[in-house]
């Protein structure tokens, strides 16, 4: 067996609009698959037990879990997106930013030619980056 490494993304509830919008925003981004809670699990019925998205070739996984535990996401975990062009940064910011946090807003900070740092409306880090050409 082959070992893998993915980053798991765990909500409350808020699973399948952070997969849609992360859809939406990124055109590299694809939802592999969706496997929903159903009879077995009455309270989380519907919800996505488990989800697979790729991003950039890279593969994630979201999931909801009943609000059973004391943590929530940390931007000292987040997700580097390298982007073609500033329009993508900018939207990308701005679909991400939405009800979000803007940790770093875009501009240049001498190490790419733009970048931006922002914790989605889910409590997600992302680091947007448009490399120095």
């Amino acid at each position: 067996m082959t070992e893998t490494a993915r980053a798991f993304l765990m909500f409350v509830g808020d699973a399948e609009k952070a997969l849609s919008l992360y859809e939406k925003t990124f055109a590299s981004a694809e939802i592999v698959s969706v496997e929903r809670y159903g009879d077995e699990n009455e309270a989380m019925k519907g919800q996505i037990k488990f989800a697979e998205m790729l991003l950039g070739g890279q593969r994630f996984i979201l999931n909801d879990t009943p609000p059973v535990h004391d943590f929530t996401f940390t931007p000292s975990m987040s997700i580097f997106v390298d982007v073609e062009t500033e329009v993508a940064l900018d939207s990308a910011f701005a679909a991400l930013s939405a009800d979000g946090k803007v940790m770093m807003p875009p501009d240049n900070y001498g190490f790419s030619e733009k970048f931006a740092w922002v914790s989605d409306r889910f409590g997600v880090s992302w680091q947007i980056n448009l490399p120095a050409s």
